[in-house]
């Protein structure tokens, strides 16, 4: 088994998954693979106690990764790493993956390995190959959730922003049971039929989604300064992210909006299924707007 190291001396992990989203299979190689109780105390702490099942006892990094970490509203991406696809007993169930605190431009897969199943093995170590399956039903459901909360986003802006006193787009959680986009300023409860017609309008539309990597001087060529992060926030977003720090990635709802944005999407917004908006709730001058995917 790989020996326990610094995270800050490994390499960036490669983001596959931000150039093309439809892999569901990578061949990689180990860089490093801990205990989870020998990891740093902040990168422990990325796993809440008792909120995994079984509880991870490994880390695992790969050069590169076709797993989606837990952020940006998103959750994290489930599966395995084989080190043979005959032999069961290689097997890494990976159950969450997250960027780590201590070097941002890593990438913890957590989980453990199968009963009975010991890591010390030959092909576990630094720079033995592996393939990584990720759970291809959960990616396409948070997918398809990503895009329904842009598409939500987007039809509230174009309903509501010369409207709303306040309003902004604030933030998103697409957790399924639970997603909701969250907006400075109060929605009346009477928007939520033209809210509901405008969803279904871009779904119907099919709108393309387009992946792509914007400049700060792209986003002032699309009169789109106002989503031009802060500069610690560009930089951070840089560090987690990308190899290079003059662009950030951005999803492009061809027709509706163009968001900053790390996560996975379908290729249309009829790829969504139906959207269902749920409710508005207001607290606090903010309001969240719930929705579902069917």
């Amino acid at each position: 088994m790989a020996q326990s190291q610094s995270l800050q001396n490994l390499t960036r992990t490669r983001l596959l998954f931000h150039y093309d989203g439809s892999l569901r299979t990578n061949n990689t190689s180990i860089l490093s693979l801990q205990a989870y109780n020998s990891l740093p105390e902040a990168d422990q702490g990325l796993i809440k106690p008792g909120s995994i099942n079984p509880s991870p006892t490994h880390a695992l990094i790969t050069e590169s990764t076709i797993f989606h970490p837990q952020g940006g509203g998103q959750p994290s991406d489930a599966g395995k790493i084989t080190t043979s696809e005959e032999d069961d007993a290689s097997t890494f169930e990976v159950n969450m993956v997250r960027h780590a605190f201590t070097a941002p431009s890593v990438v913890l897969h957590f989980g453990h390995f199968p009963s009975g199943h010991s890591p010390q093995r030959e092909e576990l170590t630094e720079g033995s190959s592996v393939t990584q399956h990720i759970d291809a039903e959960k990616r396409l459901l948070c997918s398809r959730l990503h895009t329904a909360g842009h598409v939500l986003g987007a039809a509230v802006r174009h309903l509501l922003e010369n409207k709303i006193e306040g309003f902004d787009e604030l933030k998103a959680s697409h957790f399924p049971d639970s997603a909701a986009c969250e907006f400075s300023g109060s929605i009346p409860g009477d928007q939520k039929q033209p809210i509901q017609e405008r969803v279904n309008e871009y779904v119907d539309k099919h709108m393309p989604v387009e992946v792509q990597f914007w400049s700060k001087d792209d986003f002032k060529s699309h009169d789109l300064e106002r989503l031009i992060p802060g500069d610690e926030e560009w930089d951070a977003i840089a560090e987690t992210e990308l190899p290079r720090k003059d662009k950030i990635r951005v999803v492009n709802i061809v027709g509706a909006e163009v968001y900053p944005c790390g996560g996975t999407h379908v290729g249309e917004t009829g790829e969504c299924g139906k959207v269902t908006v749920r409710k508005i709730g207001r607290s606090k001058g903010t309001s969240r707007v719930g929705y579902n995917v069917d």
